[in-house]
């Protein structure tokens, strides 16, 4: 029953190093290192290799080392193979970090005196009350809800779509596709935090950013394929949204040329809005094998045909 992990060097070392001193019955090896592809029965990794299922006859379940799983295109996972994904308390707590900063720099109009400190200008705006600008949050998983819960405390007017309607405490909750216009007109702030899949890749266009209000900004943690870049693009530099922040792309890293990299009206990151820490997973992995082992549902499971 070998874990296979398929992981950067530097994180390989402290994983091995967790399982040896806590889980020493699991046989665990390190990509390139595959040993006996028949006996590895677990397959943990951000990227799978092209031949994933061809390789490992006998693999029974793969673990995503990350909160999405579009990576493992779902519709090639034999039946047999369950995904899961990683509800690391690491990945939640990077994520709502991320947002916050994100949310409170476009609150307080950063991405404006930064541009303005570039220009030597010194001119102050007038400060909107937090409770006067509406943030809302497309997305409302373990990461939404974590994300909605840090910034309520601050005054903001929140919202929340998600594909079903939820009920949140202090959210404004909308649902499905015919409830999308109305959520994306009460945000000034939308921040995406969906799952990528066949539904909502490509989310983020021309007509989700017609429906925002004028001026409103965008902030994409989701992942690259949510956002159709040259719609965001004529968004801002139509004046229609006022800024962008975005932690992912289609493709990473981005060419030299990309148009992200200089525009004035966007902050682009390394997509690290989030980061497994080993230290941090560790105890959710382990306790899914366990439950693997024992024939109990295992948290984070995909379900067929939804995504995540």
């Amino acid at each position: 029953m070998t874990l296979l992990f398929k992981v950067p060097d530097e994180r390989a070392s402290v994983w091995k190093a967790l399982f040896a001193e806590h889980a020493p019955d699991i046989p665990v090896r390190f990509w390139p290192d595959i040993g006996d592809p028949a006996q590895v029965r677990y397959f943990a990794a951000w990227q799978p290799p092209a031949d994933l299922y061809e390789r490992f006859t006998e693999l029974e379940v793969v673990f995503a080392t990350s909160a999405g799983v579009d990576q493992f295109d779902l519709a090639h996972v034999p039946d047999l193979v369950s995904v899961v994904r990683m509800l690391d308390p690491g990945i939640a707590q990077g994520i709502i970090e991320y947002a916050g900063f994100a949310v409170l720099g476009l609150h307080r109009q950063l991405p404006t005196y930064l541009q303005q400190q570039r220009e030597g200008v010194w001119k102050a705006h007038p400060l909107l009350a937090a409770s006067k600008r509406r943030v809302g949050v497309m997305g409302l998983g373990n990461l939404g809800q974590a994300t909605l819960n840090t910034l309520r405390p601050f005054g903001f007017a929140l919202s929340g779509w998600s594909r079903t309607l939820k009920t949140l405490p202090g959210v404004q909750c909308y649902g499905g596709l015919e409830q999308l216009p109305d959520f994306l007109g009460s945000c000034d702030i939308l921040l995406c935090l969906l799952p990528l899949t066949h539904d909502t890749a490509g989310i983020l266009n021309a007509q989700t950013f017609a429906a925002l209000p004028a001026g409103a900004s965008l902030i994409n943690l989701g992942r690259g394929g949510h956002l159709v870049e040259a719609d965001l693009l004529a968004a801002l530099d139509s004046g229609h949204l006022a800024h962008a922040i975005v932690d992912v792309l289609q493709e990473e890293p981005p060419r030299s040329d990309h148009p992200f990299l200089d525009h004035p009206k966007i902050w682009l990151t390394p997509h690290i809005g989030a980061m497994t820490d080993p230290h941090s997973a560790f105890e959710v992995l382990l306790e899914n094998i366990r439950r693997h082992q024992r024939g109990e549902d295992m948290v984070g499971l995909v379900e067929p045909g939804t995504g995540y």
